[in-house]
């Protein structure tokens, strides 16, 4: 995990050093309609130890120059609770008996504000299997996560592609209730959590 976040660090501070324009003016219509994407966080896939077997895709459409909707399809895994704070993520004392492997599909809208400035909202529907630590279903479950997102779009090589790093406060406003095991040790975490980076990218079509 510690790497993941670190190639995220180091890739945000690369796109953050690049000279490029970004913003699609409000009455141009030859920008290109759609795109196909996903995001970086998938390199975490590439660790040895508790790797997610992260898988997203991102099918979008601008509406206009500024307003941007998209559908993200994504699984991951994960053994301990997405509300634990920054440095304390992976602790054993805080991992649950198994992990959760979620499906779910999430609607997003963006605005752009100032050439590639933006701000978004993600809202995820996601349905969960929990397996505990003998690799066994145990329980079902649902949960809706909110991401509340502000970051930069960068067009590259003439707008074929797009590189979008960017900063996100989560929210899981509501969720089913978990197994034993799993309830006691998410409940002790906040719904909410801030400063999650992310590294999304793009084809333009």
């Amino acid at each position: 995990m510690q790497k993941k976040i670190s190639v995220i660090v180091l890739a945000l501070f690369m796109a953050s050093s690049l000279q490029l324009k970004a913003q699609y003016a409000k009455n141009d219509t030859t920008y290109k309609k759609c795109f196909v994407g996903s995001t970086l966080f998938m390199l975490g896939n590439l660790s040895s130890e508790n790797r997610p077997d992260f898988v997203q895709l991102n099918l979008g459409y601008r509406i206009t120059g500024r307003d941007v909707v998209s559908l993200e399809l994504k699984t991951w895994k994960y053994a301990w609770s997405l509300g634990i704070p920054w440095g304390n993520y992976e602790a054993p004392d805080k991992k649950f008996p198994g992990y959760i492997r979620e499906f779910g599909f999430a609607i997003v809208y963006q605005r752009f504000w100032w050439k590639g400035l933006y701000t978004g909202i993600q809202v995820m529907n996601a349905w969960q299997t929990f397996i505990n630590d003998s690799g066994n279903k145990i329980d079902n479950g649902f949960q809706i996560f909110n991401t509340y997102r502000v970051g930069y779009h960068f067009k590259l090589f003439k707008d074929r592609f797009f590189i979008e790093p960017s900063i996100a406060i989560t929210h899981r406003p509501i969720h089913t209730e978990m197994p034993d095991g799993f309830k006691q040790l998410d409940d002790k975490e906040s719904k909410f959590f801030f400063g999650e980076p992310g590294l999304h990218f793009g084809f333009n079509f």
